[in-house]
């Protein structure tokens, strides 16, 4: 079945009008680095975490969630924890605020603030610079074959999907590439839009072809069940044997397991931080710490409602009129499920806007990467060490030449990746289980100091492109190997070299006001600064943290309990929203005041890196 002219139209449409929104804000984007790379800090906090959301709402990352749904029933909800997904509830809890108060420009900037200006410091910004790219690279190429295997199924085979893949990937590279961050947050607001009414729809058609009662002759026992015991205990063999390959495959048999190990790594790895990519953009973009942490908490309640009601409806659509189809094939690519669906089962002109909505998804996530590694590239090697004192216009020049390169490796590397699922298991489990370590210690240990920082880095980013070279091992249990070197390395280069200088250190402390192994540098500065009071909130945090994750669990399983017709799973789990969103609302969001006070400079992005922070201010502030 091809595409109608109703559809093509729409998606002409949308593509010339993504094209025209981003000249038109270009203007905007020419002031400056501030400028083009965070909105010169003056975008609202909606409208960055819409933005965000948007970015989150991949098309690769989409299609991904559909078969593990597919597969895995209602179980599929812990599987992003792989990502991890809860990373959101982390930033919106305590570490958005942290990272914002730095007034940086981008990751690397920041390390600046933590580690001085000596050797240790420039190695560990070239660390992170270096993971940035290697982080880019992987999303671009993950991005890159999730588009070419939806291309693939609905569009005329005239060209390769590579090829179509490549002019879509172009598309987005020129909008970005003119406009900059307000290019990328306008472009997203319009796209939320298309892929918001998207899902909605979907999920209601789903629901009028889907009958209740008719599912459960096509899943197994336990399918549509969210508890688990040790093993998975899903037989497909009756069904569709093929599914039972896929689990197999997959590794989650032993499903306890698989999940504690999830956990185990999740909670590393979102407490190290966000990675230096479209994510912490978004951070370092807005008004103020109390913004940035409100930003973060409402992705999450705007995203995921949406997003798994679509994610819902076409699994649902996939198991009632594909089941006699994959039930007769052999190697099924259950990757492919979204796009067939949308080619076969939706009426004309819901296809085509769906499609568009779905590649607004993959534009929104692709463009914000690139602006995000562009940031790098520009700000942190072109300016530091090529050319300190350009005027501002030319370093905007600087970043479309580097928004394009990063795009041209980036789908070369795209040319070797063969599945959604692979891709998303190595940039997840491998890479940042690299990053987890010293990016964990940089906020909660003092003695962390540029040079533990660098080798921990660059021992877990060799290790994780080493692991590529090792198929037969799963990357999640390459993790704890990972973990360890890094750790052992970040430590290790630590104590072997000397402290950082106290000064640096008190300066980051009084700023950020992190808790954890600070007790000599917290002596120090209540030595100067008496009324100083250290961060008490170890406890809150933890706790809101747990509830937050409930909070979001629920918000995810709700949408998929209503497009299966289960009323009473979809009560409890909208109770459990609503009671966590209670408590969060009279633990976290009441106890944010005072947290808009940003270091000096922060409000425009232009922090003086180690300048002192005077402690003044309320007794809240001070202990937030």
């Amino acid at each position: 079945m091809s595409l109608h002219w109703v559809d093509i139209s729409i998606l002409v449409a949308y593509c010339l009008a993504m094209i025209v929104v981003g000249f038109a804000v270009e203007r905007r984007a020419r002031g400056g680095m501030g400028s083009y790379f965070l909105g010169d800090n003056k975008l609202p906090w909606w409208v960055l975490s819409l933005s965000n959301a948007a970015s989150m709402f991949d098309i690769s990352g989409t299609m991904w969630l559909v078969s593990l749904l597919f597969v895995y029933g209602l179980k599929s909800v812990f599987i992003p924890w792989l990502w991890p997904v809860f990373n959101q509830i982390f930033l919106m809890v305590y570490l958005s605020a942290w990272l914002r108060r730095s007034g940086a420009l981008t990751g690397a900037e920041w390390i600046t603030l933590r580690f001085g200006h000596d050797r240790g410091a420039e190695l560990s910004r070239i660390s992170v610079v270096f993971f940035a790219l290697v982080s880019v690279i992987g999303f671009t190429g993950y991005a890159f074959v999730g588009i070419a295997k939806f291309a693939a199924v609905f569009l005329p085979p005239v060209l390769e999907p590579s090829t179509y893949g490549l002019i879509i990937v172009g598309i987005t590279t020129l909008y970005t590439v003119v406009g900059g961050l307000y290019s990328v947050v306008v472009t997203d607001l319009i796209q939320f839009a298309i892929m918001t009414f998207c899902c909605l729809a979907l999920g209601v058609l789903a629901m009028q072809q889907v009958p209740p009662g008719t599912l459960e002759t096509l899943v197994p026992a336990g399918w549509s069940d969210i508890r688990f015991g040790w093993t998975l205990d899903l037989d497909w063999s009756g069904l569709l044997p093929a599914v039972g390959q896929r689990i197999t495959d997959d590794g989650y048999t032993l499903f306890g397991a698989f999940f504690m190990m999830m956990v185990f790594k999740g909670v590393l790895v979102s407490a190290a931080g966000p990675a230096p990519n479209y994510d912490m953009q978004r951070i370092l973009a807005a008004r103020s710490p109390r913004e940035a942490s409100m930003m973060s908490g409402l992705v999450t309640l705007v995203l995921f409602f949406p997003r798994y009601f679509m994610i819902a409806g076409i699994t649902v659509l996939a198991l009632a009129f594909m089941g006699p189809q994959l039930s007769t094939s052999a190697g099924i690519d259950f990757e492919q499920v979204l796009p067939v669906v949308i080619r076969d089962f939706l009426p004309i002109g819901l296809s085509g806007l769906l499609i568009a909505g779905l590649l607004s998804a993959f534009m929104s996530t692709f463009a914000g990467t690139i602006n995000a590694a562009a940031a790098y590239l520009v700000n942190d090697v072109y300016r530091r060490y090529l050319r300190k004192d350009a005027p501002d216009r030319q370093y905007v020049r600087a970043s479309y030449v580097a928004s394009t390169a990063v795009v041209v490796v980036g789908c070369a590397a795209g040319y070797f990746t063969t599945s959604v699922h692979a891709a998303t298991e190595w940039i997840v489990a491998a890479l940042w289980g690299g990053y987890a370590a010293p990016n964990l210690l940089k906020w909660h240990w003092w003695r962390l100091n540029g040079h533990g920082y660098f080798w921990g880095m660059m021992g877990g980013i060799l290790g994780a492109i080493a692991l590529l070279a090792v198929p037969d091992v799963a990357p999640l249990q390459a993790f704890p190997a990972l973990l360890a070197i890094s750790l052992l390395a970040s430590v290790g280069g630590s104590l072997l070299t000397p402290p950082e200088d106290e000064r640096v250190l008190m300066d980051f402390y009084t700023r950020t006001r992190p808790w954890g192994l600070w007790g000599p540098i917290h002596a120090r500065v209540v030595a100067e600064q008496p009324g100083f009071v250290a961060n008490d909130g170890l406890g809150r945090d933890a706790f809101n943290i747990v509830v937050g994750v409930v909070w979001q669990t629920a918000l995810v399983a709700l949408p998929i309990y209503i497009v299966i017709w289960d009323g009473a799973s979809a009560g409890i789990a909208l109770a459990i929203a609503i009671g966590a969103s209670f408590v969060l609302k009279r633990t976290w969001l009441d106890r944010l005041e005072g947290a808009d006070e940003s270091a000096p400079g922060a409000e425009t992005g232009t922090a003086t890196a180690g300048a002192a922070v005077p402690a003044t201010g309320s007794t809240k502030l001070q202990r937030r």
